[in-house]
């Protein structure tokens, strides 16, 4: 079931991963950005519907609501974005009634810092979506009185520019450490008495 597709797009690749889940209701592409900002889910035991704010160049772009109206719980997850973005998705897809098509049931997000679920109720076929240095930057799926099924688009570009950034300021924060516990060494030797 799983379709990994890459798509360039001017100077930016992005790779299709998913989706993921049923085919009942129509599919939807809320196509690319430089990634997410905030991700609201409605769920009771199945993930009912899923909006997403995107970062376009700066900028919150709010998507259009996918799914129903159903639920009765509901998630704001609000990212520290640039500094975090999504790194990573889990879930659990199956029908809610036997004999309807499967639907996503349950949906865990991670991002480069935290752990955002599970939502919704761990029943079904699980999948699970991780990509070494990169980030989720869109969502695709299928959609009706449910979320169907679900997709992501990845990027490589952001979560490189900010590797660098993280680098450089480790290579920074190490260089520091080393010539203060340097320091401390030579106070500690002096302190020290010699037997």
């Amino acid at each position: 079931m799983e379709n990994i597709k890459e798509k360039s797009s001017g100077k930016k690749k992005s790779i299709l991963v998913g989706p993921w889940g049923g085919n009942g209701g129509s599919s939807w592409d809320d196509g690319m950005y430089n990634g997410v900002r905030e991700i609201t889910l409605v769920f009771d035991r199945c993930i009912d519907s899923i909006q997403v704010v995107y970062d376009k160049n700066g900028k919150p772009v709010t998507a259009e609501k996918h799914g129903g109206v159903g639920g009765s719980n509901t998630a704001e997850i609000k990212l520290q974005y640039p500094e975090e973005f999504l790194v990573s998705a889990s879930g659990h897809y199956s029908p809610v009634v036997p004999g309807w098509s499967p639907v996503i049931r349950s949906l865990t997000l991670k991002s480069n810092k935290r752990t955002f679920g599970p939502f919704g109720v761990e029943e079904g076929t699980p999948f699970t979506l991780s990509m070494e240095g990169g980030s989720i930057v869109g969502f695709m799926g299928r959609s009706g009185w449910y979320l169907d099924s679900i997709g992501f688009r990845l990027s490589r570009s952001q979560s490189t520019k900010l590797l660098q950034k993280v680098q450089k300021s480790l290579q920074r924060l190490t260089s520091s450490v080393s010539k203060s516990s340097a320091s401390n060494k030579d106070s500690d030797q002096q302190q020290k008495p010699y037997y």
